[in-house]
Parts: structure tokens; sequence; C-alpha cells
């Protein structure tokens, strides 16, 4: 389809997973002017596991890098929900059918090989140019054309000038607070009071423990839950690295600055948080390297009332950051992506008019649903950290009844329900044919 708005100047702010899905997206949809700017050096990608689920899988492969991605992904065949004290099997739910449901299998991979696969086909597209270690800070203008003040580390201030600014800075975002002040709106970063330590220990280090062994040769995801814990572990890069990822209270960061995400974590506190979790977990906790403790604050914010002001749009975790339980954050940005990408180059024209009614168009085809999952996510929470008493009592009934195949499954991201909302979402095909109609409504 031809474009009319291809040299419309569109400036992303970071470059993260939806800032680098947002640039790839327009590029392939033929803009010509599309401008990254990430206040990081460069794209040193690390971090932990992710869950590459059908719905992110389908953009991914229509941008052209899912190939890439999947070949050291590993495909999922089933996810045990265990007891954390005695790793007694609560649920266990076969994900085979879903490649065949939803037209590709749930699979795992690492972050890393995501992120590198999207910005190594940004940089084959001549329309995207990337500037690094450059803050996007002050807001000069949100329409008819808006412009912010990028602050390089090394050199003076400029000013940026685009027709669209799309903001994919994170839950930390510089761009939102500046937009809700002008709107005379207040959404403020909500704890969670929940913190999350991510670990990945290599094949070696586990090879000599036959048991830790079995789990990083199976397909599986296990997630052992406790009082206000959990613990949700799987293999990744071509099983060469079991990915570990914990929730538990926050007691590390409570006193801490509002800005601070992330601490060096201490192996002793880790195995105190957990130690009446199962033999199991003791001993892949206990292989940790002394000093490579990481621990990562749980923050979201309230629901904002409008992610749209002027021909600025906020993006991902800026606008609808997510607790980690329904493996659906970086998804949810690169759908958001997407969907960006289809309603501005199906604007009628440039003007900055129909720029914004294209963006609200955007807002109005992805907030509900992003809303939802979060509200899942913290949700599915809610009954996984149960401790005991009659709610704990009733979710474990529920589980019960799953093993006959009966009921909904009390964790939600392996309900086959939440699965079809979820996965059998088509964000493209949706935002192609509801388009023209919500265009002309606005």
């Amino acid at each position: 389809m031809d474009n009319p708005n291809k040299d419309l100047r569109i400036a992303i702010i970071g470059g993260g997973m939806g800032g680098l899905a947002c640039a790839l997206a327009l590029a392939k949809r033929g803009f010509t002017h599309i401008e990254v700017y990430e206040i990081a050096s460069n794209l040193g990608f690390v971090g932990a596991g992710i869950q590459l689920a059908p719905n992110m899988a389908r953009v991914l492969d229509r941008l052209g890098c899912w190939a890439e991605i999947e070949k050291e992904a590993v495909d999922l065949k089933e996810t045990s929900i265990r007891q954390g004290d005695t790793d007694f099997e609560l649920g266990n739910v076969d994900l085979r059918y879903i490649k065949e449901t939803y037209g590709y299998p749930h699979m795992v991979g690492h972050r890393s090989s995501l992120a590198g696969a999207l910005y190594e086909s940004c940089k084959r597209e001549h329309s995207v140019t990337f500037f690094f270690s450059t803050a996007a800070e002050e807001v000069n203008a949100f329409s008819p054309r808006p412009s912010f003040r990028a602050q390089p580390r090394k050199g003076q201030p400029y000013t940026v000038e685009a027709d669209v600014v799309i903001a994919a800075d994170g839950v930390k975002s510089n761009i939102r607070p500046q937009m809700l002040k002008e709107l005379g709106v207040d959404a403020q970063v909500v704890d969670t009071n929940q913190a999350a330590y991510r670990i990945m220990l290599q094949r070696e280090e586990m090879q000599n423990d036959p048991e830790l062994v079995q789990l990083i040769d199976s397909d599986k995801v296990t997630r052992w839950i406790g009082e206000k814990r959990h613990i949700i572990a799987y293999p990744v890069s071509s099983k060469t690295i079991y990915n570990i990822s914990t929730v538990q209270p926050d007691t590390n960061f409570a006193a801490a600055p509002s800005a601070t995400y992330t601490t060096k974590g201490s192996k002793a506190s880790m195995l105190a948080i957990f130690d009446d979790f199962c033999p199991t977990i003791h001993r892949m906790l206990s292989l940790v390297p002394d000093g490579e403790v990481c621990e990562w604050k749980l923050r979201v914010h309230s629901p904002l009332p409008t992610w749209v002001h002027g021909s600025v749009a906020l993006l991902g975790d800026a606008c609808h950051p997510t607790l980690p339980h329904m493996a659906q954050g970086a998804a949810l940005a690169i759908e958001d992506a997407a969907v960006l990408a289809v309603v501005l180059a199906r604007a009628p024209d440039r003007e900055p008019g129909s720029v914004n009614k294209a963006l609200r168009v955007y807002e109005r085809l992805r907030k509900e649903r992003a809303e939802l999952l979060v509200e899942l996510a913290a949700a599915s929470g809610r009954a996984l950290h149960l401790g005991e008493g009659a709610a704990k009592a009733e979710r474990d009934r529920q589980f019960a009844a799953l093993k006959e195949g009966k009921g909904k499954v009390p964790d939600k991201w392996a309900d086959a329900d939440v699965q079809k909302m979820i996965y059998g979402h088509d964000c493209m095909r949706v935002a192609e044919e509801s388009f023209d109609e919500l265009f002309a409504g606005l």
C-alpha cells in the first residue's frame, strides 16, 4: 500500500524493545525519516530471559526478524505450577496446542536475542538513524510540530523538531510527566512493594546435579509459588542457559529514592527469602555466583487518562508498565509499535490535525487491551502469592480440578481462555480493519 505520509519526520525517544520495534515497523511501512534518540552510549544488550508469545511472534514475523530470533529460542511444550515449599505439582498445562491454534508456538528466549535482532533489522533500514548518548529533556511544544531539547552526553544541547514524537522511554519516562502536567493530570508511579531477582545459570553450572540438568533439558516452564513470593524458570539460548526470575516483597528499595530501580543484591538475603522453599530451589539458588545477584524494583503507575497530546504519543512502559506475571510487557510494547506504524501510514494526509487523529486512533485500539492485561497481571500475582487461609484453599481446589480437566487456571498466564484473548489478537489486522471507522468518528 502506498504511504502518502512517508516524508513525515518521526522522532522516537528510547531505544528499548518498543522504540526499536516502532522504528522498524515505521520503516517497513515506507516512512523515510525516522530518528531514534537513546540516552545510553550503545545498545549493549543485557538482561534475562523473555517469553516470546504468539501475539509478539506474529508482529516480529511481519517485520522480518522472527526467523533470526526463533533459531535459538526454546519451544515450550508445558507449564508446571508447583507448591514452593513441597515441590508438589498443583497444576500442569499442555502448551502444544498453541502453535496449531495461533500459528506460532509459545517460545522463550534471551532478551539480548530479541533486542539484537530488532536493532540489526533497524540498521538495515536506510530510513532509520540512531542518536546515542543523547537524552530527550524538555519538551518545547506538543503541537502543531512537536519539539524537544536533546542533550548529548558530550556537546551542547540542541532542538529537535519533528512531525511526530513517540515517547518509548519506559516507566521512568521523561516525556510522560511533562505531557500530564501540560494536560493538568496527576498520575504517579505506584510502588508495588515487590521486587525481583533475575538470574541466568549456565548449563555447566548445573551439570553435576541430575535434577537440575533435567530442568534445563526440558521444554517446560516451571513456576514455584508461595506466600507473597514465586519463582518462574525455563531454559533459553538453545538450552545453554536456565533463566530464573523471582518475585518477592521489597525490602531493599523501600527507603531508596524513587528513581532507583536496580541494586546489587545479597546472595545470603536471596537464600533467606526462599529459605522455606524446596531443596531443588535451594540448590538452584546456591549456584548463583557471589556478587552476581541483581535485584529489580517492580513499579507501575496508575492508568493514564490519555496517551496522546498533540502530535506526541506514549508507547509501552511509558504508558502501561505492568507486573511480569502475564509475561506480556515487551509484547504489548511491540504491539503498540506495530499499530502506530499502521495508523500513521493510513492517515489521509500529514497535516497536524490528521496526525493527532491517527494517534488517537492508536490509543483507541490499544489502551483498553493494555490496561486489561496490566490488571490481569496484578490479579494473577495476588492469586499466586496467597498465604494459608480460605482463599488459598479455594485456589488449590481450582488447581486440583484442573488436573481432571475441569475449570479455569488460577495462574491466568496458563489459562486457555486468557491465552485466546491475548494470543489470538492480531493487532495489525485489527488496526487495518478498524482505522477508517475510528478515524471518521473522531
